[in-house]
């Protein structure tokens, strides 16, 4: 219980895209706050020096290439060799997303924060360490699609990183089938996009009528951008309307994704921590393990069950630090039991009492917890995609 109510009143605060009050702390008291509770010691070292998998880009980049006359020229995407340490200037803020200018993500970026200077990176990790090393102030990273379910590299870079969850955003999925003016459906041999892209838009593609070939590609806008510097005229892209007007493309089809229902959910990442309140509904985001295996996850689920308090998110995760769990016994032989992080997301603001008693529970019997944010909740009214719409779905 203490421990939850230090946590809940340690958090410092910043002015964000929901509204929040700004509360002035300084960056040596926020480095001084605790947003990690364990019931056993585990040293700042062991958590960041975590074994992950390497970073997967999966198929090449589409990105680099030498700009034809059609293409104008945009921001290059960060690279890890680009990051390094700027102060902060100007008084809109700068905000990290996966991908070149013409992604979903960008989109998300803008509608979370109205006017920020949009970063583009060419990885997700590169977007966590931007924000790190203050290049960026902010990141925006998708964490779950209502069809593809979640992007599970981010959730990995969310343990290994110190970045705090700071708000989300929801989108709806908006695909279109873009190609260079001119070029006509029945002359496509080809149709690249992102995977999720591409599996989001498959019986329409089918519906209308293309024997085409797909491929998947790095980013919906990267596709885009690849088909206007390499003037492909037998190969469409599944991207947005907004990809389409800056690399100079057309529309061929305009929503094509399979399922109007379809929406993509971003969480928003900072160096701090946001103040939680009581005023509005709020979520927080927690991470927690346990050294004896996965029963320990019955007991959290009913610690916040007994005080009603509502999850919208379950996700296990391996544990890389210590992913098989080895048994012996005399009689059977050796069990293996692989071991998991799991992530949760409930429907409390960490300045609840509730909120904090139920962690002070489960607090006693996890062998680490960790708060990744406590943030307003995206109470934006939904309606199904439209033209209108951005896409989210990279």
């Amino acid at each position: 219980m203490k421990a939850a109510a230090q946590l809940a009143r340690s958090y410092p605060s910043e002015q964000n895209a929901q509204g929040t009050d700004t509360y002035e702390t300084s960056r040596t008291e926020w480095q001084s706050s605790s947003a990690i509770l364990t019931s056993k010691v585990v040293s700042q070292e062991q958590s960041e020096t975590l074994p992950m998998p390497p970073v997967s880009v999966g198929v090449d980049h589409v990105n680099g290439h030498n700009s034809t006359a059609r293409v104008p020229h945009h921001q290059k995407p960060l690279t890890v060799n680009d990051l390094s340490p700027t102060p902060m200037h100007g008084s809109n803020l700068r905000v990290a997303y996966q991908g070149v200018p013409g992604a979903y993500s960008e989109a998300a970026a803008a509608k979370a924060y109205h006017n920020c200077e949009a970063i583009p990176c060419d990885q997700f990790e590169v977007a966590f360490q931007a924000v790190e090393l203050w290049t960026a102030d902010r990141a925006v990273l998708p964490v779950e699609n209502s069809l593809g379910g979640s992007i599970h590299r981010n959730y990995d870079l969310l343990l290994r990183h110190r970045l705090h969850i700071v708000g989300e955003v929801h989108l709806p999925v908006h695909h279109c089938l873009l190609a260079l003016p001119g070029v006509r459906k029945e002359l496509l041999t080809r149709v690249i996009s992102h995977p999720q892209g591409l599996a989001q838009c498959e019986r329409t593609l089918t519906k209308l009528g293309l024997n085409v070939s797909r491929k998947a590609v790095e980013d919906t806008a990267g596709a885009a951008e690849f088909i206007a510097a390499n003037n492909l005229r037998d190969t469409a892209a599944i991207a947005s309307a907004r990809a389409a007007e800056i690399y100079g493309l057309e529309i061929l089809e305009d929503g094509i994704q399979d399922d109007a229902s379809n929406v993509t959910r971003f969480v928003m990442l900072a160096r701090e921590p946001i103040v939680p309140r009581t005023d509005r509904p709020f979520k927080t985001s927690i991470v927690f393990a346990h050294e004896k295996g996965t029963s320990v996850l019955f007991k959290v689920l009913s610690a916040l069950a007994f005080r009603d308090i509502s999850l919208t998110k379950i996700e296990s995760r391996p544990n890389h630090n210590r992913p098989i769990r080895l048994v012996d016994d005399a009689n059977v032989g050796t069990a293996k039991h692989f071991e998991y992080m799991f992530y949760i997301d409930f429907e409390a603001s960490m300045a609840e009492t509730r909120a904090q008693n139920a962690l002070s529970e489960v607090q006693e019997f996890t062998s680490f917890l960790r708060v990744l944010g406590s943030y307003p909740m995206d109470m934006t009214p939904w309606s199904p995609s439209s033209s209108t719409s951005h896409t989210a779905s990279s």
